[in-house]
């Protein structure tokens, strides 16, 4: 089946007992056991659950992947996929290379707690492969990569980073939220584990958190699940079942988010007020070769340049149709000032050398009627 078919129906086909065509919401903490030492497969809810296993099965399936996991949100599986590479018991480190302009959350995550326990991060411009090899040393463990990055839109080449890291017997993370597997899988070009926020375009509709992390990894099969029921951070039933209704729209929606995307970026290109916009469908994108070669197509995320900075808070202020809020990926327009939201917690250095500065905006182009969304913001830029 195509990916626009198995988007819509994913592992699922029918309820065998009732003929039920949605999958049901199995809102239940424990399950019954036949007998002693029999199980249905499922026991506990924070162990697994139907609603949830049917979701991960999806998910994975989507990126071509044999294990799918699914977290209460994208930190969760963030802070999942970490465990995987402990430090030395003999009080070494482990060194994490990571994109430059990651979102700000993880930044935190690593830096205010996973560097208290021996782990070590460098940051730099994973779309320069020179900046990632010189990165490298001996207790490398692993890549962490977004592509497209949030927010400057750079585009890191997934195969080229997975080669430099199997080198060394490690391992290349990508997180996959921008572009999702209608649009990209990682994995086909040599990435070891995808990661997602679920929140933004799998689920699509600003209504539910989720992360996921999906691999063919038979080695981290058990560490990941164990660490998922261990730590506790599993995607409610309810939750799964919203994820799983968004997918079922992801072609639909993931086109027309591509569409509106490439129509504000083009119009923000033309408009006096505006220095310079990102996106990776863009003619002129510095690199528009490789996303075309690792990509079947972009999404509706715009990162631009203002021209002062006075305009940030007249656009902020005055956006009508478009909401100013935090995330990214749903059905309804959001923009977003990274420098104190997404990005915030980045010390300003880092922020600077990766073009996070007091001018950039950032554009969830979401599904409304493309003219609208230009409208409002033609109004808001005045």
């Amino acid at each position: 089946m195509n990916r626009e078919t198995l988007c819509v129906r994913g592992t699922w086909r029918f309820d065998s007992a009732t003929g039920a065509v949605s999958v049901p919401v199995y809102q239940s903490a424990a399950f019954r056991h036949p007998g002693v030492g029999e199980t249905t497969g499922f026991d506990y809810s924070r162990s697994a659950n139907p609603t949830r296993s049917i979701l991960e099965e999806t998910v994975a399936l989507l990126e071509g992947a044999r294990y799918g996991l699914a977290f209460s949100s994208g930190m969760g599986a963030v802070s999942a996929m970490i465990k995987l590479f402990p430090p030395p018991s003999s009080g070494g480190v482990s060194h994490l290379v990571m994109s430059g302009d990651l979102y700000g959350g993880t930044y935190r995550l690593f830096h205010e707690y996973y560097a208290r326990y021996g782990y070590a991060f460098s940051w730099v411009d994973t779309s320069d492969l020179s900046q990632v090899e010189a990165a490298l040393g001996p207790s490398t463990r692993a890549i962490f990569i977004e592509t497209p990055s949030n927010p400057m839109m750079k585009v890191t080449d997934i195969g080229a980073c997975a080669e430099l890291i199997h080198r060394r017997g490690g391992s290349l993370v990508v997180d996959n939220t921008f572009l999702t597997p209608y649009f990209q899988n990682p994995l086909d070009r040599g990435a070891d584990f995808v990661i997602h926020s679920g929140t933004k375009y799998l689920s699509g509709h600003n209504d539910t958190l989720a992360g996921f992390i999906v691999h063919s990894r038979e080695d981290a099969a058990v560490p990941l699940r164990e660490a998922q029921k261990s730590e506790g951070a599993c995607l409610s039933p309810f939750d799964s079942w919203l994820t799983l209704r968004g997918i079922k729209t992801l072609a639909l929606r993931m086109e027309k988010h591509q569409r509106n995307g490439a129509l504000a970026a083009e119009w923000l290109r033309n408009h006096p007020q505006v220095e310079r916009v990102f996106y990776t469908g863009l003619a002129d994108h510095p690199q528009a070769a490789l996303s075309a070669a690792q990509a079947r197509g972009h999404n509706g995320m715009v990162s631009f340049y203002v021209r002062d900075r006075a305009l940030v808070d007249r656009i902020l202020r005055r956006v009508k149709l478009i909401l100013f809020a935090e995330s990214l990926g749903g059905a309804e327009s959001l923009i977003t000032f990274p420098l104190v939201q997404t990005h915030g917690a980045i010390p300003e250095d880092l922020r600077l050398a990766a073009g996070v500065n007091d001018r950039l905006l950032r554009l969830s182009a979401g599904i409304e009627d493309g003219a609208d969304i230009i409208a409002d913001l033609d109004q808001a830029l005045g």
